[in-house]
């Protein structure tokens, strides 16, 4: 079957001031808190920015919604920008997600709902706000429509997903078919909803159970009687829970991962409240799971955390293997050895233990269990075979050269030919491409371009965006064997609409090679791996069979120096060791263009704050 998909439409990064107009209690369990104001509508910011008008058209859309620290007025705000929000880092936006239940554009308003519990900044600040206060938020980044080619949904969600939820069915057709399940914590925290003749609706009620520790959700989806058709799955929740039940839907159900939407929307994890006041968090005392991961990345915790990683530890101990016996045989391991690691992983907080010589994960051990964490930090992951250049980091500094064969033992180029390695590679790249994608075929960069050449990472994303929004345009997508041949595999799912793909092809060539004659040359972040002549010289030979008035459209992130990123700076150092490159400032961009003898004509923010450069030959006009 192909993949299905939601079209995503991106919304220009926005910080709005807005006020409360009313409160409600849908249940003893939610309330409903109604927001309004100019700045919902277009406005021009004091700095003479001009904003759009707000828009959510996705049934999950979320906002930032940005709140004081404690004992302090005013939040602290991102500043807005041009095209983007700068996050201010020392202290960061105190700021929290929440989805858009409603929005009515006639009216100028927008609901969000708050689940009530325990300790918490949003709920508390909604369960205290009145009429008249100002609050401001950013966002939706996003928005995803229905998805296309799916016969029916699966939906599931707890109380957090409930928002979500309403507003999914107060849009679906109504024709459409759904198995929703709802977990809530007792039974008055039901909820009138709309009612659809092919849509079935379970409310699962906890019965006392504390929220994340028992699961109603995941047991009734694993019993529910599977339709016929393609599915199309959505769950939100319990991090743990939405975990489980989409390991479950993938290895037992055989739904492909490319068909569920998921979202951990919160962690089980000790909250600290104010001394002051019990019910706000305490920010210097309260630490997320995320947070104290990323803290440990001193030398020892970081390679005994890769180490428990690779062994598969966190997997099968989410899995009920908790013994260290047990755990042992399962990974191959020496029992006196493990258990050294254990209870080292027990002092970090990443384990506990239940008792003698058998752990549980903690919520920080948790994260290890996400995909996209392991293959980070798996030395066989996408990411993680990358980073092993890290080590070499000295050598790369002494000598300004890569590294990476000689803590590894192969160039990266090696690593890359490795039709596996590029498999998984190019699969990660396609996840994130539709977001840029989408923005540049509706941005009028493509206006009057008959053919387009790209050089990118998960072009056959970029191509089905852009043959589906200009009827006439045809696509050559220029790579290396490795590259052609999993694009080829892979464009029959990403492309389904056959009249679409037959205006895509596929021609195995190197960005230093003249591609065919063209109107215009899309390269995406293709230069971080090479030194400056070598890319001065890509982009020569890219804008060699151009049509007369012909351009190069260029994407390549750059290295901020007026705003130091840390993870810029990781970026940076990775270019390094594995390529004796790294990020180029503006400034070393521009040279690298003057030298192909290019010249910039326009530079275009899309999407989530990109920028594609828009170069002619210099004696263009």
């Amino acid at each position: 079957m192909p993949k299905t998909s939601r079209p995503i439409t991106v919304h220009p990064p926005t910080l709005r001031e807005v006020e409360v107009v009313r409160t409600v209690d849908i249940t003893p369990g939610m309330r409903r808190v109604t927001l309004s104001g100019e700045q919902l509508r277009a406005f021009t910011t004091a700095a003479g920015f001009a904003r759009p008008a707000f828009e959510s058209q996705g049934f999950d859309d979320d906002l930032g919604l940005y709140f004081p620290y404690p004992g302090h007025r005013d939040p602290v705000l991102p500043v807005q920008g041009e095209a983007k929000l700068t996050v201010p880092k020392d202290p960061r936006p105190l700021s929290r997600a929440y989805t858009v239940r409603r929005w009515d554009l006639e009216a100028g308003e927008l609901d969000v709902d708050f689940v009530q519990h325990g300790v918490g900044v949003g709920t508390t600040w909604a369960y205290r706000t009145r009429p008249g206060e100002r609050i401001h938020l950013s966002g939706p980044r996003m928005s995803k429509a229905f998805p296309v080619g799916a016969d029916w949904w699966l939906v599931a969600g707890d109380d957090t997903a409930l928002p979500a939820i309403g507003r999914l069915l107060d849009e679906l057709p109504s024709d459409a078919r759904a198995q929703v399940f709802i977990e809530i914590a007792e039974e008055a925290h039901r909820q009138e909803l709309r009612e659809l003749p092919g849509v079935d609706v379970t409310w699962l009620v906890r019965s006392g159970a504390t929220a994340g520790t028992a699961s109603p959700l995941t047991e009734a989806v694993r019993g529910t009687q599977w339709w016929p058709g393609q599915a199309f799955v959505w769950l939100a929740g319990e991090h743990t829970a939405v975990r489980d039940i989409r390991r479950h839907l993938v290895e037992d159900r055989g739904v492909p991962k490319e068909d569920i939407d998921f979202a951990g929307y919160w962690r089980r994890s000790p909250v600290v409240a104010l001394e002051t006041d019990g019910a706000i968090p305490d920010p210097e005392r309260t630490v997320t799971p995320f947070q104290k991961l990323h803290d440990l990345t001193e030398l020892v915790a970081p390679i005994a955390i890769r180490t428990a990683v690779e062994l598969g530890v966190p997997e099968l101990i989410s899995r009920g293997v908790t013994s260290v016996t047990e755990l042992a045989a399962k990974t191959g391991a020496d029992e006196r050895a493990l258990g050294k690691l254990l209870r080292y992983l027990h002092t970090l907080d990443v384990l506990t233990a239940t008792e003698p010589c058998h752990y549980a994960l903690t919520p920080v051990g948790d994260v290890l269990t996400l995909e996209f964490i392991a293959d980070g930090l798996h030395s066989t992951g996408v990411v993680g075979r990358e980073m092993l250049g890290i080590h070499g980091l000295t050598e790369s500094v002494r000598t300004g050269r890569s590294s990476y064969a000689s803590v590894t033992g192969q160039t990266f180029a090696d690593v890359r030919a490795e039709q596996d390695y590029e498999d998984r590679h190019l699969e990660r790249l396609a996840k994130f491409q539709p977001a840029l994608a989408g923005p540049i075929a509706t941005s009028g960069l493509l206006a009057g371009v008959r053919h387009l050449v790209i050089h990118s990472g998960g072009a056959g994303a970029h191509a089905r965006e852009y043959v589906a929004a200009h009827e006439t345009l045809r696509v050559t997508i220029c790579a290396l064997p490795a590259q052609a041949d999993w694009l080829r595999r892979d464009l029959p799912a990403t492309i389904p609409d056959a009249s679409q793909r037959t205006r895509v092809g596929v021609l195995e060539q190197s960005v230093f090679e003249p591609g065919p004659a063209a109107d215009a040359v899309l390269i995406s972040r293709a230069f971080k791996t090479l030194p400056d002549a070598d890319a001065a010289h890509a982009l020569r030979r890219a804008a060699e069979n151009l049509t007369p008035g012909g351009r190069v459209l260029l994407i390549e992130e750059v290295f901020d120096t007026d705003d130091l990123d840390e993870h810029d700076g990781e970026a940076d150092l990775i270019g390094l060791v594995c390529h004796g490159s790294g990020l180029r400032t503006a400034a070393e961009l521009d040279a690298v263009i003057a030298r192909a003898g290019l010249t910039r004509r326009s530079a275009r923010t899309v999407g989530l704050g990109t920028t594609v450069h828009e170069l002619v030959r210099a004696t263009a006009d």
